[in-house]
This record gives structure tokens, sequence and C-alpha cells, in this order.
């Protein structure tokens, strides 16, 4: 048997832009696709906790250290700049690896700086 868990996220991240115009996908801040062991064009699942629209597209690295969330093509209609989202990777595990497999979770402040990385959600987390 193969599970789907959730890999990595990035919690609570600011969208920067939001670009209709662009063919698609969402470009991250490349400290933060490291930080999460996010690749390029990998997929993920992005939540916006301002409206509850919930998509997935791919991921396109951003400038280093720019704090860069921005959703683009279509994606860009379901965000407003400022608001907050949660950004997740998955893998697929086999039954065995996915009962011990510990996922990355990055904490960022409201400037999309990491404040602290973790392996597990810590509840009450504020900037």
């Amino acid at each position: 048997m193969f599970r789907t868990m959730m890999k990595s996220k990035i919690h609570r991240a600011i969208v920067t832009e939001a670009n209709l115009k662009y063919v698609g996908s969402i470009t991250i801040d490349e400290d933060l696709i490291e930080a999460a062991d996010i690749l390029p064009n990998e997929k993920v699942q992005i939540v916006n906790n301002n409206n509850g629209a919930r998509l997935e597209t791919y991921v396109i690295p951003g400038e280093r250290g720019s704090g860069t969330i921005c959703l683009n093509g279509a994606a860009a209609r379901l965000v407003q700049v400022g608001d907050e989202v949660i950004i997740i990777s998955y893998g697929i595990f086999t039954d065995e690896a996915s009962r011990d497999y510990m996922p990355k979770v990055i904490f960022v402040n409201s400037e999309n700086k990491i404040v602290k990385l973790a392996h597990e959600e810590i509840h009450g987390h504020e900037d």
C-alpha cells in the first residue's frame, strides 16, 4: 500500500503579487522552497486562509530573499495581495515509510521570512 502524506508546508505566507497575465503557477522565494524541500515544477496545494479557496499548481523559484509569493495565471483570481496562504507539498510513501516520515513545516513572518523550522504544527503559533 502507498499513502499520500504531507511532505512539507510553508505556513501562513502572505501573497505579495497576483499576476493574471502569466501562463500559470506560483512563484515562491527560493529560500522558502529550499527550506520546504520543494523543487521547481513540483505540484503544490495552496489554501487561502482569507477566502477558503484551495487550488493546485506547480512551483517556479522566485528571487532568493525577496519574500515573493506570487499566484500566476488563473490562480490569481483566487487571491488578493495580502492574503494569508498555506502552501503544501505531498509525497507518496510506502505504508512503512509513511509511519516514520517527519514533514518539514516552515513558519514565516508577515514579510515571508523564515522564523521557525519544525517537523510538526505548533498550535497557537503567532508571528
